[in-house]
């Protein structure tokens, strides 16, 4: 078992992730031409409008199960609603906010976009630090509109009128996997504008708009729409039960600055906060390039069910390093490192 362990931490997580990535993303988008069904409660977005899923994202069933009154939370259409949610937080007790990092299409395809701009020679940009706190709370804004509206159209919402029912699923009708993952199916089905009446041009015109910002954004940032993602902060409230998990022993950390530095949402805290054992934060998708990045042994861990299954490791680090062609650090870590390489 130990050299097992001893393996897994030499490897290089990264390149193992984009397999998985790429199986998840095939078994996701296709799987339903082999008549393959996974669940309709899916962790990550699965859209019902790309012809040819596997799964369904939660989040659809989710704004359906939320139209319905006060009342009915107490009866069988209530249950329905609770069955859902409790299927949905059992794949991701297991699996934490991997599901982000490691399985969603849309996480994929905005990690081959980055692909793409790094073989086009184009640098990548960063939020900087005010910036990144006023903006990471836009997915919890998101999530509570994703919430009230359905809500509110068969509720009065603070003394409101009901909200039209031809906003359906509001976020789904926004949502860029709507009008992206149809793509990889050879349809274009969904991009258009609805001119049924003003509610309808409304939202599909914004829909439009936010895949071409989609685009655009995770062509020069990142993971540009997992900033805004309101999966990811529905998860995150969840993230605490999750079997899987990812921490920190403060007291090892150099704070070097490889974790942030490699995060391709730029979170800060990882590096800079010694105090807290569980580093999981809102807009981590549990990637793992931190654990990669870290020379530290043992300052970073990722375990499932208290086993751990992921250590940083000073060995582990040198030999991805080494390989330049699949691991990179900017060049201020690289003479630090090198320093610790003499002091060693």
């Amino acid at each position: 078992m130990n050299k097992i362990k001893h393996k897994i931490n030499l490897a290089n997580i990264s390149r193992f992730r984009t397999i998985i990535q790429i199986l998840s993303f095939i078994l996701i988008m296709y799987g339903g031409y082999a008549a393959i069904t996974i669940s309709e409660r899916i962790p990550t977005f699965a859209c019902p409008y790309a012809t040819g899923s596997a799964g369904t994202c939660y989040l659809i069933a989710m704004q359906h199960g939320l139209h319905i009154t006060w009342a009915d939370f107490a009866s069988y259409r209530g249950f329905g609603f609770y069955t859902g949610l409790l299927i949905f937080l059992a794949w991701f007790i297991v699996f934490n906010k991997s599901w982000c990092g490691f399985v969603c299409p849309l996480g994929s395809i905005q990690d081959w976009i980055t692909k793409l701009r790094k073989l086009l020679g184009i640098a990548f940009t960063k939020y900087d630090s005010k910036l990144f706190k006023k903006l990471r709370f836009i997915k919890f804004i998101v999530l509570g509109l994703l919430i009230l509206i359905p809500l509110g159209m068969s509720n009065s919402l603070f003394g409101l009128p009901h909200f039209s029912h031809d906003l359906g699923a509001p976020f789904c009708q926004i949502c860029p996997g709507r009008t992206v993952l149809p793509l990889f199916t050879g349809s274009t089905s969904e991009l258009f504008i609805d001119f049924a009446n003003n509610t309808t041009i409304f939202m599909s015109t914004l829909g439009i708009i936010i895949f071409v910002t989609f685009i655009i954004g995770s062509f020069f940032k990142k993971r540009f729409f997992c900033f805004f993602c309101p999966m990811s902060a529905l998860q995150f409230l969840f993230s605490r039960i999750g079997l899987l998990r990812m921490t920190k022993v403060g007291s090892v950390c150099t704070k070097c600055g490889n974790c942030s530095r490699v995060c391709d949402i730029g979170i800060e805290q990882i590096a800079e906060d010694i105090t807290s054992k569980f580093i999981v934060k809102d807009d981590c998708m549990m990637c793992f390039k931190c654990v990669e990045a870290c020379p530290e042994n043992d300052c970073l861990k990722v375990s499932f069910a208290g086993i751990s299954i992921l250590n940083s490791t000073d060995e582990g680090f040198f030999k991805r390093y080494s390989d330049s062609k699949t691991f990179k650090i900017d060049t201020d870590s690289k003479e630090l490192i090198d320093q610790k390489k003499k002091n060693d």
